[in-house]
């Protein structure tokens, strides 16, 4: 790619009754437009436009018939899809956290296993010249923690009850890890054994659950940023399970990993080991009812010649 050259930007802010009016020059259809002056005074421009794309054939032009109120309902099921997803990702996470430390605590025999820096990789410098020092790297969170002007109530509990070791256990050392730090953590196990053993209870290959666990902390972030979801190549793809452990899906849907529909594949094969019981099929059913308007072949949902897309219900990992 050439540099392009850089221009200056002159775009003026718009009142909320202009950037309607913008959107009604630019071919979109607007039945109420005291709704949508409300809709852009809460929801802003700039975040619905994030939803324009598949709806304009051509750049800054609707295609003939899209109405306003299709943009709106596209942004609130991309909404109500990233809260069903934060959910999953949230039972999942506790899920990976109880296992993690179980297998470790129970191999080691050891209920302050975090305090063994034998257990972790040595610290090296990255590509970009950080210091990736997992083990010390959670031993200051840890101390930060016990040295908080609030403490966590269990935290405090510790330190008001226990001289030594001075660390909390791990499985209250745990519950202070966000699901980045906890992945990092996995990926500072020094025995590639312990990362085995862990991955196992998921039923996967540790170089899988160590992509996934980063593709899960990246999809967290963007649900709890309210970023979208719905027709998103992400950054961070979950890598390609070449072997599953019981039902999985066919090749037609799993060699595009870069996809949302990926994402979701990745959450059901997960939430069946967590909770075989988990509703996430009719879930997603009752979503796209609720919302027939909006496209859903955009999550990666792949389709026929005819562009008919297939009935990813019918798949083994759905079914």
């Amino acid at each position: 790619m050439g540099l392009m050259k850089k221009r200056v930007y002159n775009k003026k802010p718009l009142s909320f009754a202009e950037q309607l009016q913008q959107l009604k020059d630019r071919n979109l259809t607007v039945t109420d437009e005291a709704s949508a002056l409300h809709y852009l005074a809460q929801i802003s421009y700039y975040r619905l436009s994030a939803y324009f794309l598949p709806y304009q054939k051509v750049k800054d032009r609707f295609d003939d018939g899209t109405t306003f109120n299709q943009i709106v309902d596209t942004y609130s099921f991309d909404r109500e899809l990233r809260l069903l997803v934060f959910d999953c990702i949230e039972r999942i996470e506790v899920a990976i956290r109880t296992q993690f430390i179980y297998c470790m605590a129970m191999h080691y025999g050891d209920s302050h296993w975090q305090d063994n820096q034998s257990l972790f990789i040595k610290p090296y410098y990255n590509k970009v010249g950080n210091l990736i020092d997992p083990y010390s790297d959670f031993q200051a969170i840890i101390s930060r923690a016990k040295t908080a002007r609030r403490p966590e109530v269990f935290i405090k509990h510790y330190i008001d009850n226990y001289h030594s070791p001075s660390n909390p256990p791990s499985w209250m050392c745990f519950e202070l890890l966000t699901i980045g730090e906890l992945s990092n953590l996995y990926r500072g196990l020094g025995n590639k054994d312990d990362r085995k053993r862990i991955a196992a209870q998921f039923d996967l290959h540790e170089t899988v659950f160590t992509s996934w666990l980063h593709s899960l902390t990246y999809v967290r972030n963007i649900c709890a940023h309210h970023s979208r979801f719905w027709n998103k190549d992400l950054s961070v793809e979950p890598a390609q399970l070449l072997k599953p452990v019981g039902p999985w899906v066919s090749e037609r849907y799993s060699r595009n990993n870069k996809r949302t529909f990926y994402l979701l594949c990745v959450l059901k094969y997960l939430l069946s080991r967590v909770n075989p019981q988990n509703s996430l099929k009719e879930k997603l059913q009752e979503l796209f009812k609720k919302y027939p308007t909006v496209p859903i072949q955009y999550l990666g949902i792949p389709a026929d010649k005819e562009g008919i897309i297939l009935d990813w219900t019918q798949e083994a990992l759905w079914r």
